[in-house]
């Protein structure tokens, strides 16, 4: 006589053998918004708890830059986009900037107030797959950051962090320039 122990890996096996076929049948994840594609609807806190959304930037270039307090690179690329958006926000199609913050709220104010940045900061839970994945970042690469011309389309991607080089011609890709 056999015991129901040594059934179970028998058992185990027949469910594994039903559900896979059943599991390729499930809905594809949704396709990264890419360069040339429209930027998706996301939402997101303040860091005061009010919500934002995407779509409240529209009429201007938005540079969408996710960080964390945690991220050595993030820390070194902040200073340069508080000066990049200075310089953009007295410009009438300037690039806004909107750092997304992959923290709790107490640790993005904490360094938004170390670091005294002045452009909109947003958090998100830091966890996958967030919305940075909705821009083709499906590992979670920090820094990472997005620019959407102002009708709301995605002109750009980049993994890694911007170095003032990179946000001027950022800036020229908004504009339209060459």
């Amino acid at each position: 006589m056999t015991s129901p122990a040594s059934h179970l890996p028998a058992l185990l096996a027949s469910v594994l053998m039903l559900a896979l076929p059943l599991a390729s049948h499930a809905a594809p994840p949704t396709p990264p918004a890419s360069a040339g594609q429209a930027a998706p609807a996301l939402h997101w806190t303040d860091l005061d708890g009010a919500p934002a959304a995407l779509a409240q930037w529209r009429g201007r270039p938005v540079l969408l830059n996710y960080w964390a307090s945690w991220c050595g690179p993030c820390l070194k690329e902040l200073p340069d986009l508080q000066h990049f958006s200075q310089a953009q926000a007295p410009l009438p199609n300037g690039v806004q900037v909107v750092g997304i913050a992959l923290d709790d709220i107490e640790a993005a104010n904490a360094l938004r107030d170390q670091l005294q940045l002045t452009y909109r900061q947003l958090v998100e839970s830091d966890g996958p797959p967030g919305s940075a994945a909705t821009f083709g970042n499906r590992i979670g690469t920090l820094p990472f950051s997005v620019l959407i011309d102002a009708q709301g389309t995605v002109l750009q991607v980049h993994n890694g962090p911007l170095h003032p080089a990179d946000l001027e011609r950022w800036a020229a890709a908004a504009r339209g320039a060459p």
